[in-house]
């Protein structure tokens, strides 16, 4: 089934704000650094954020100081609040979460998609 559920994607005009969600399942044992790649048409993958389970914060260039990524570790969720949002923010957005220990892995959400678009 299906455990890294996103959700907040939309339309949306340049200039404006998106907060997306990654709730993950409680089945996924051991949660360590979660973050968001985004894939926008015609590109490769790119990491955009990521968040230690102690709230440690590192963001790629191209959205330092418009995006905030975040996470609530009662609830098991990642949010990534984009502001600011330019024409070339448009891709689809994927969140993930690393576990620790010797099976290790890393789970991936099932995109949601931003269109910024006037």
């Amino acid at each position: 089934q299906v455990q890294l559920v996103e959700s907040g994607g939309g339309l949306v005009q340049p200039g404006g704000s998106l907060r997306l969600s990654c709730a993950a399942s409680r089945s996924i044992f051991s949660i360590n650094v979660m973050g968001w790649y985004r894939q926008a048409p015609g590109k490769e993958r790119e990491f955009i954020a990521r968040i230690t389970t102690g709230g440690r914060t590192y963001y790629a260039d191209s959205v330092k100081g418009r995006f905030t990524i975040s996470r609530d570790n009662a609830k098991n969720t990642e949010y990534l609040q984009l502001n600011s949002l330019k024409p070339e923010d448009t891709a689809v957005y994927y969140c993930y979460a690393d576990t620790s220990g010797s099976m290790a892995l890393r789970y991936w959400g099932q995109g949601t998609r931003v269109t910024v678009s006037s």
